[in-house]
């Protein structure tokens, strides 16, 4: 028998809702979930993917690196895995753009959110400063 026309196997990109329509594309979720949408172009991917007001991660799974660097650079999110996923390495920012947040934490990026910087400038020549004309500087 052949297989339904609805079934995920058979239907075109073009016959499939589109995902801008789905609240699980649209919304940042967490948990074992897997929102899952077919594409015809890279450029088609990367509008899908971009079009959400989160970007905290995202995943490229291809066997081109030179693809797997190209689109990893067109996401708009603070994380992107290359052939995996939801690694975390201590060492390394984490963080999103968009609605998903700002800054980053963990590595030296996240300690920086901890600091307050401060600039003290100090006027060490003996000649006069001059700015202020009634001034002994």
């Amino acid at each position: 028998s052949s297989p339904s026309s609805s079934s995920p196997s058979s239907s075109s990109p073009s016959s499939s809702p589109s995902p801008k329509r789905n609240r699980i594309w649209k919304e940042e979720i967490f948990g074992p979930v897997l929102a899952v949408a077919s594409f015809v172009s890279e450029a088609e991917a990367i509008a899908l993917a971009n079009d959400s007001e989160y970007g905290l991660g995202g995943a490229v799974l291809t066997e081109d690196p030179e693809r797997r660097r190209r689109v990893a650079a067109e996401l708009e999110c603070g994380i992107v895995w290359s052939n995996c996923s939801q690694a975390c390495f201590y060492q390394a920012p984490w963080g999103g753009v968009k609605n998903s947040g700002y800054g980053r934490e963990l590595g030296e990026w996240g300690l920086r959110s901890f600091l307050v910087e401060k600039q003290v400038t100090e006027y060490v020549s003996k000649e006069r400063w001059g700015w202020y004309p009634d001034s002994k500087l």
